[in-house]
Protein backbone atom coordinates (compact mmCIF):
# COMPACT_ATOMS: atom_id res chain seq x y z
CA UNK A 1 0.00 0.00 0.00
CA UNK A 2 2.83 2.39 0.81
CA UNK A 3 5.51 3.38 -1.67
CA UNK A 4 9.20 3.24 -0.78
CA UNK A 5 11.68 5.96 -1.52
CA UNK A 6 9.23 8.82 -1.03
CA UNK A 7 10.80 12.22 -1.64
CA UNK A 8 12.39 13.57 1.53
CA UNK A 9 12.48 10.20 3.29
CA UNK A 10 15.68 8.41 4.15
CA UNK A 11 16.10 5.13 6.03
CA UNK A 12 19.22 6.46 7.73
CA UNK A 13 17.22 9.31 9.25
CA UNK A 14 14.70 6.83 10.66
CA UNK A 15 17.50 4.70 12.13
CA UNK A 16 19.05 7.79 13.72
CA UNK A 17 15.65 8.76 15.15
CA UNK A 18 15.38 5.43 17.00
CA UNK A 19 19.06 5.27 17.95
CA UNK A 20 19.90 2.22 15.80
CA UNK A 21 23.59 2.34 14.84
CA UNK A 22 24.12 -1.09 13.26
CA UNK A 23 24.06 -2.12 9.61
CA UNK A 24 20.44 -3.08 8.92
CA UNK A 25 19.86 -6.50 7.37
CA UNK A 26 16.70 -8.63 7.02
CA UNK A 27 17.57 -10.94 9.92
CA UNK A 28 15.82 -11.83 13.17
CA UNK A 29 18.58 -10.15 15.17
CA UNK A 30 18.04 -6.90 13.25
CA UNK A 31 14.24 -7.13 13.53
CA UNK A 32 14.46 -7.52 17.31
CA UNK A 33 16.91 -4.64 17.64
CA UNK A 34 14.85 -2.25 15.51
CA UNK A 35 11.58 -3.19 17.24
CA UNK A 36 13.13 -2.60 20.65
CA UNK A 37 14.79 0.67 19.57
CA UNK A 38 11.51 2.11 18.25
CA UNK A 39 9.62 0.90 21.33
CA UNK A 40 11.87 2.91 23.64
CA UNK A 41 12.22 6.05 21.52
CA UNK A 42 8.89 6.78 19.80
CA UNK A 43 5.97 7.30 22.19
CA UNK A 44 2.34 6.51 21.60
CA UNK A 45 0.61 9.90 21.63
CA UNK A 46 -2.51 11.64 20.35
CA UNK A 47 -1.53 15.31 20.56
CA UNK A 48 -2.66 16.02 17.00
CA UNK A 49 -6.14 14.66 17.76
CA UNK A 50 -6.29 17.05 20.71
CA UNK A 51 -5.21 19.91 18.44
CA UNK A 52 -7.89 18.98 15.90
CA UNK A 53 -5.31 18.22 13.19
CA UNK A 54 -6.52 15.53 10.83
CA UNK A 55 -4.52 12.30 10.68
CA UNK A 56 -4.39 10.16 7.55
CA UNK A 57 -2.28 7.26 6.27
CA UNK A 58 0.10 9.39 4.18
CA UNK A 59 3.58 7.97 4.67
CA UNK A 60 5.45 11.20 3.92
CA UNK A 61 3.36 13.12 6.48
CA UNK A 62 3.99 10.42 9.08
CA UNK A 63 7.74 10.36 8.37
CA UNK A 64 7.95 14.14 8.70
CA UNK A 65 6.00 14.10 11.95
CA UNK A 66 7.75 11.23 13.72
CA UNK A 67 11.25 11.30 12.24
CA UNK A 68 11.90 14.88 11.15
CA UNK A 69 9.98 16.61 13.96
CA UNK A 70 10.65 13.96 16.65
CA UNK A 71 7.04 13.37 17.54
CA UNK A 72 5.23 10.12 18.33
CA UNK A 73 1.99 8.81 16.94
CA UNK A 74 -0.82 6.34 17.39
CA UNK A 75 -0.89 2.76 16.11
CA UNK A 76 -1.69 3.51 12.47
CA UNK A 77 1.17 5.97 12.20
CA UNK A 78 3.81 4.05 14.11
CA UNK A 79 3.06 0.85 12.19
CA UNK A 80 2.99 2.51 8.77
CA UNK A 81 6.41 3.97 9.56
CA UNK A 82 7.77 0.67 10.88
CA UNK A 83 6.39 -1.29 7.90
CA UNK A 84 8.07 1.12 5.49
CA UNK A 85 11.41 0.91 7.31
CA UNK A 86 11.35 -2.88 7.47
CA UNK A 87 10.51 -3.13 3.76
CA UNK A 88 13.34 -0.75 2.94
CA UNK A 89 15.70 -3.10 4.76
CA UNK A 90 14.34 -6.10 2.86
CA UNK A 91 11.87 -7.71 5.27
CA UNK A 92 8.62 -9.34 4.15
CA UNK A 93 5.92 -7.47 6.10
CA UNK A 94 2.12 -7.74 6.27
CA UNK A 95 -0.14 -5.27 8.09
CA UNK A 96 -3.16 -6.89 9.75
CA UNK A 97 -6.28 -5.30 11.22
CA UNK A 98 -6.85 -5.94 14.91
CA UNK A 99 -9.58 -5.37 17.46
CA UNK A 100 -8.77 -4.25 20.99
CA UNK A 101 -10.95 -6.02 23.60
CA UNK A 102 -12.91 -7.86 20.91
CA UNK A 103 -13.59 -10.48 23.59
CA UNK A 104 -15.93 -7.97 25.28
CA UNK A 105 -16.97 -5.61 22.48
CA UNK A 106 -17.30 -7.88 19.44
CA UNK A 107 -16.22 -7.82 15.80
CA UNK A 108 -16.96 -4.13 15.41
CA UNK A 109 -13.61 -3.43 17.05
CA UNK A 110 -11.65 -4.95 14.15
CA UNK A 111 -9.69 -2.11 12.55
CA UNK A 112 -9.38 0.02 15.69
CA UNK A 113 -5.79 -1.27 15.89
CA UNK A 114 -3.19 -2.69 13.52
CA UNK A 115 -0.23 -5.00 13.94
CA UNK A 116 2.55 -6.31 11.68
CA UNK A 117 3.47 -9.85 10.70
CA UNK A 118 7.08 -10.28 9.57
CA UNK A 119 8.17 -13.34 7.62
CA UNK A 120 11.58 -14.85 8.36
CA UNK A 121 12.37 -18.44 9.34
CA UNK A 122 8.82 -18.27 10.71
CA UNK A 123 6.24 -15.52 11.08
CA UNK A 124 6.72 -12.97 13.87
CA UNK A 125 4.21 -10.58 15.42
CA UNK A 126 5.52 -7.03 15.70
CA UNK A 127 3.44 -4.47 17.55
CA UNK A 128 4.46 -0.97 18.63
CA UNK A 129 1.02 0.61 18.53
CA UNK A 130 -0.17 0.13 22.11
CA UNK A 131 2.32 2.25 24.00
CA UNK A 132 2.76 -0.66 26.41
CA UNK A 133 3.04 -4.10 24.80
CA UNK A 134 5.69 -6.46 23.52
CA UNK A 135 9.18 -5.03 23.60
CA UNK A 136 10.46 -7.66 21.13
CA UNK A 137 8.65 -9.40 18.25
CA UNK A 138 7.23 -12.82 19.15
CA UNK A 139 6.67 -15.90 16.96
CA UNK A 140 3.14 -16.35 15.62
CA UNK A 141 2.83 -19.56 17.61
CA UNK A 142 0.58 -20.27 20.58
CA UNK A 143 2.43 -19.94 23.84
CA UNK A 144 3.77 -17.68 26.57
CA UNK A 145 6.63 -15.27 25.86
CA UNK A 146 8.71 -13.78 28.66
CA UNK A 147 10.60 -10.53 28.09
CA UNK A 148 12.45 -9.50 31.22
CA UNK A 149 9.87 -9.21 34.03
CA UNK A 150 6.97 -9.15 31.55
CA UNK A 151 4.96 -12.12 30.28
CA UNK A 152 2.83 -12.16 27.11
CA UNK A 153 0.67 -14.87 25.54
CA UNK A 154 -0.64 -15.77 22.08
CA UNK A 155 -3.77 -17.89 21.77
CA UNK A 156 -5.37 -19.36 18.64
CA UNK A 157 -9.16 -19.07 18.84
CA UNK A 158 -11.69 -21.50 17.38
CA UNK A 159 -13.06 -18.84 15.00
CA UNK A 160 -9.70 -18.43 13.21
CA UNK A 161 -8.56 -15.32 15.09
CA UNK A 162 -5.40 -14.98 17.11
CA UNK A 163 -5.65 -13.33 20.53
CA UNK A 164 -2.70 -11.45 21.96
CA UNK A 165 -2.73 -11.22 25.76
CA UNK A 166 -0.75 -8.28 27.12
CA UNK A 167 1.36 -8.36 30.28
CA UNK A 168 -0.23 -8.21 33.73
CA UNK A 169 -0.29 -4.44 34.37
CA UNK A 170 -0.68 -3.24 30.78
CA UNK A 171 -3.56 -1.52 29.03
CA UNK A 172 -5.11 -2.58 26.68
CA UNK A 173 -5.40 -6.15 27.99
CA UNK A 174 -5.66 -7.90 24.64
CA UNK A 175 -6.42 -7.66 20.95
CA UNK A 176 -7.57 -10.11 18.26
CA UNK A 177 -6.44 -10.38 14.64
CA UNK A 178 -6.37 -12.71 11.64
CA UNK A 179 -3.19 -13.41 9.71
CA UNK A 180 -4.57 -11.91 6.48
CA UNK A 181 -4.15 -8.55 4.71
CA UNK A 182 -5.79 -5.62 6.47
CA UNK A 183 -9.04 -4.12 5.25
CA UNK A 184 -7.94 -0.49 4.95
CA UNK A 185 -11.48 0.75 4.33
CA UNK A 186 -12.49 -0.62 7.71
CA UNK A 187 -9.37 0.78 9.34
CA UNK A 188 -10.16 4.13 7.73
CA UNK A 189 -13.57 4.17 9.38
CA UNK A 190 -12.01 3.63 12.78
CA UNK A 191 -9.32 6.23 12.02
CA UNK A 192 -12.08 8.74 11.28
CA UNK A 193 -14.14 7.93 14.35
CA UNK A 194 -11.22 7.95 16.76
CA UNK A 195 -10.36 11.54 15.86
CA UNK A 196 -13.84 13.04 15.38
CA UNK A 197 -16.36 11.29 17.66
CA UNK A 198 -16.62 13.25 20.94
CA UNK A 199 -17.34 9.98 22.79
CA UNK A 200 -14.12 8.34 21.57
CA UNK A 201 -11.52 7.95 24.30
CA UNK A 202 -8.72 9.44 22.21
CA UNK A 203 -10.82 12.49 21.34
CA UNK A 204 -11.77 13.11 24.96
CA UNK A 205 -8.38 12.49 26.56
CA UNK A 206 -4.79 13.53 25.93
CA UNK A 207 -2.71 10.34 26.02
CA UNK A 208 1.04 9.70 25.93
CA UNK A 209 2.68 6.35 26.67
CA UNK A 210 6.31 5.29 26.44
CA UNK A 211 7.69 1.82 27.04
CA UNK A 212 10.77 1.06 29.10
CA UNK A 213 12.29 -2.44 29.32
CA UNK A 214 10.23 -3.53 32.32
CA UNK A 215 7.85 -0.63 32.89
CA UNK A 216 5.87 2.13 31.20
CA UNK A 217 5.30 5.85 31.66
CA UNK A 218 1.73 6.96 30.97
CA UNK A 219 0.19 10.42 30.85
CA UNK A 220 -3.59 10.76 30.72
CA UNK A 221 -4.45 14.45 30.86
CA UNK A 222 -2.88 15.66 34.11
CA UNK A 223 -2.33 12.18 35.57
CA UNK A 224 1.22 10.89 35.20
CA UNK A 225 1.73 7.22 36.06
CA UNK A 226 4.84 5.06 36.16
CA UNK A 227 3.77 1.42 36.04
CA UNK A 228 5.85 -1.64 36.88
CA UNK A 229 5.43 -5.03 38.52
CA UNK A 230 6.11 -3.47 41.91
CA UNK A 231 3.18 -1.08 41.53
CA UNK A 232 2.14 2.29 40.10
CA UNK A 233 3.29 5.72 41.20
CA UNK A 234 1.00 8.64 40.36
CA UNK A 235 1.12 12.40 40.43
CA UNK A 236 -0.78 15.31 38.92
CA UNK A 237 0.89 17.77 36.59
CA UNK A 238 0.60 21.51 37.06
CA UNK A 239 0.14 24.00 34.26
CA UNK A 240 3.68 25.30 34.81
CA UNK A 241 5.31 21.93 34.14
CA UNK A 242 2.96 20.59 31.46
CA UNK A 243 4.94 21.57 28.37
CA UNK A 244 8.38 20.89 29.82
CA UNK A 245 7.42 17.42 31.04
CA UNK A 246 6.09 16.41 27.63
CA UNK A 247 9.60 17.12 26.34
CA UNK A 248 11.76 15.78 29.16
CA UNK A 249 9.80 12.53 29.62
CA UNK A 250 8.33 11.84 26.17
CA UNK A 251 10.61 13.92 23.93
CA UNK A 252 7.68 15.85 22.46
CA UNK A 253 7.78 19.42 21.23
CA UNK A 254 5.08 21.47 19.51
CA UNK A 255 4.61 25.21 19.34
CA UNK A 256 0.96 24.86 20.38
CA UNK A 257 1.38 22.54 23.37
CA UNK A 258 0.52 25.06 26.08
CA UNK A 259 -2.74 25.86 24.31
CA UNK A 260 -3.99 22.38 25.24
CA UNK A 261 -3.80 23.00 28.98
CA UNK A 262 -7.32 24.49 29.47
CA UNK A 263 -8.85 21.47 27.69
CA UNK A 264 -6.70 19.04 29.67
CA UNK A 265 -7.56 20.70 32.99
CA UNK A 266 -11.28 20.81 32.21
CA UNK A 267 -11.37 17.13 31.25
CA UNK A 268 -9.50 16.21 34.43
CA UNK A 269 -12.11 18.03 36.48
CA UNK A 270 -14.89 16.04 34.77
CA UNK A 271 -13.17 12.69 35.33
CA UNK A 272 -11.58 13.10 38.74
CA UNK A 273 -12.76 16.33 40.33
CA UNK A 274 -10.58 17.40 43.26
CA UNK A 275 -9.23 13.93 44.05
CA UNK A 276 -5.56 13.67 44.96
CA UNK A 277 -3.43 11.53 42.66
CA UNK A 278 -3.27 8.79 45.30
CA UNK A 279 -7.09 8.55 45.29
CA UNK A 280 -7.43 8.12 41.52
CA UNK A 281 -7.91 4.53 40.37
CA UNK A 282 -7.47 4.67 36.58
CA UNK A 283 -6.49 1.71 34.42
CA UNK A 284 -7.05 2.83 30.81
CA UNK A 285 -5.36 5.10 28.28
Amino acid sequence: MFACGVLGMNLLHYLERIGFDQTPRPTLKCLVAIHRAQAFSIPYENLDVQFGRRLDFDLERIFDKIVTRSRGGWCYETHILLEWALREIGFDVLTVAAGIHRDEQGDGTIGCHTALLVGLDQTYLADLGLGDGIRDPIPLVEGTYVQGPLSFRLERLDDGFWRFHNHAFAYPRNFDFRDEPADWDRIGQHNERQQTDPSATLVANLVCQLMLPGSAICLTGRLLRRKSQSGTTKRLLSEAEFESLLFTVFGLRDKDLQSLWPKVAARHEVLFGAQAASQIDFQGF
